[in-house]
C-alpha cells in the first residue's frame, strides 16, 4: 500500500503529524505533498523540523489567491503528482482548499480518499470551510470521524456506515506528543514577560470576522474592555492577512499586544497558561479543551459542539458586551472537563484501519 499525505496549512501539518510519525515508525511506503496554501515550504520548513517530521517530497508553492484560483492551482498540481506516483490512497485533513482539491483530484483518478476529521458541521454555508468539508466527505472512501456526534452527522447525510470510522481526533495525539517538548524547549512566557493565568490570548483569522469591519471591530473593542476590567494584557499573534485587514479598516488596537504568528510549540505554551483564550479557530477550540483552558469562541456557531457540551467552550459572537460576559462566565467555570476527542492514539488507529481495509 502506497499512501499520499496531502497538507497545505500549518494546522494540517500539526494534525497530520501523528499519522506521519506512525508511517515512519512502521516504515510504510508513503510520501508528503505540501501545497503551500498559506506559506511556501521555505517558510513552513521550521514547522517540519521542530515537530521532527520528514520533509515533503513535493512542494507546490501555490500561494494565495481567490478560492477558485487557489483551488484550481492545487487541483492541477496534485493531479500531476498522483498520476506520476500512483498511490493507493490519499489522506487529507480538515476543511481547507487543499483538502477539497486533494480529495477531488484523487477521486477523479479513482484513487481511494481518506478524510481525517470527517463529519464536522457548522451548518453555515457562508463559511468556505463548511463547503470544503461537506464536499470532501462526500467524495471520500474512508471517513475518519473524531467523535460519535460526527459519525451521526455523516449518517444523516446518507453516507454509508461502512465508510465511517470513529477514531478520535489527531489533535489529541499532537498535543500529547508535543507538550513535553514545548515545555522543555520553549520559554515563551518569559520572553513575553507574561505570568501564568494572567493574560488573555486572542486568535482571529476567519474570513467572516476579519473581512467584516463591524465584526472585527467588535472583537477588538471587547478585548479592550477585558484588558481594562481585568487589568491584564491581551496577546494577539496575528496572521499577515488579518493584519492587512486591520490596517485597511484603520481599527484601533488599544491595550492589545500584536505579534507575529508563533510556531506550534510556542503557541501551545501560550494556550496552556492563558486565563481565557478567545478564538474563531476550530482547532484552538479543540486544543484548549484538551489543555483545560477556558475558551470563548468569537463566532455564532461551531463545528466543534462537543466543546460546548463538556463545558470547555462558549459561543460569544462579536458583540463586545457578549464577549465580556462570556469571558466572565468561563473565568468562573470549573476548569476540569472530560476530553471528548480521544485517547491520543488516533494516528495509530487510522493507519491500522487503512492497512486492514487496503491490504
Amino acid at each position: 500500500m502506497k499512501i499520499s499525505i496531502v497538507v497545505g496549512t500549518r494546522p494540517e501539518i500539526i494534525k497530520m503529524s501523528p499519522v506521519i510519525r506512525e508511517c515512519e515508525k512502521l516504515k510504510l511506503d508513503y510520501f508528503i505533498l505540501h501545497t503551500g496554501q498559506h506559506y511556501s515550504y521555505t517558510m513552513d520548513r521550521v514547522f517540519f523540523e521542530q515537530l521532527d517530521l520528514p520533509s515533503p517530497k513535493y512542494n507546490l508553492d501555490v500561494g494565495s489567491g481567490s478560492h477558485a484560483e487557489q483551488t484550481g492551482k492545487i487541483l492541477t498540481g496534485i493531479e500531476k503528482i498522483l498520476l506520476k506516483e500512483k498511490p493507493d490512497v490519499v489522506l487529507v485533513q480538515g476543511d481547507t482548499n487543499t483538502v477539497l482539491a486533494g480529495a477531488l483530484a484523487a477521486s477523479k483518478l479513482h484513487i481511494k480518499v481518506g478524510h481525517v476529521e470527517a463529519g464536522l458541521r457548522s451548518y453555515d454555508r457562508n463559511m468556505p470551510e463548511e463547503i470544503n468539508r461537506v464536499l470532501a466527505d462526500h467524495c471520500s472512501d474512508f471517513l475518519f470521524a473524531p467523535t460519535e456526534k460526527s459519525r451521526q452527522m455523516l449518517l444523516k447525510e446518507g453516507i454509508s456506515d461502512e465508510k465511517i470510522f470513529v477514531t478520535g481526533n489527531t489533535i489529541v495525539d499532537a498535543v500529547f506528543q508535543n507538550l513535553k517538548l514545548a515545555d522543555k524547549k520553549m520559554q515563551v512566557l518569559d520572553e513575553l514577560e507574561l505570568k501564568k493565568q494572567e493574560y488573555f490570548l486572542l486568535t482571529a483569522h476567519r474570513q467572516e470576522n476579519v473581512d467584516d469591519k463591524d465584526r472585527f471591530e467588535g472583537i477588538l473593542k471587547g478585548l479592550k474592555q477585558l484588558v481594562e476590567e481585568y487589568d491584564i494584557p491581551a496577546i494577539y499573534p496575528i496572521h499577515p492577512r488579518s493584519r492587512k485587514q486591520l490596517e485597511g479598516f484603520d481599527l484601533e488596537i488599544d491595550g492589545i499586544k500584536l505579534m507575529d504568528p508563533l510556531d506550534f510549540l510556542g503557541f501551545l505554551q501560550l494556550e496552556k497558561n492563558a486565563k481565557v483564550v478567545l478564538t474563531d479557530s476550530g482547532g484552538v477550540q479543540e486544543e484548549t479543551c484538551i489543555l483545560d483552558t477556558p475558551c470563548v469562541t468569537l463566532r455564532d456557531n461551531t463545528e466543534r459542539p462537543e466543546t460546548i457540551d463538556v463545558g470547555s467552550n462558549i459561543l460569544a459572537g462579536t458583540i463586545p458586551k457578549n464577549i465580556v460576559d462570556c469571558v466572565s462566565a468561563m473565568s468562573d467555570s470549573n476548569k476540569k472537563w472530560d476530553n471528548p476527542f480521544g485517547d491520543g492514539k488516533t494516528g495509530k488507529r487510522i493507519i491500522k484501519i487503512l492497512r486492514e481495509v487496503m491490504e
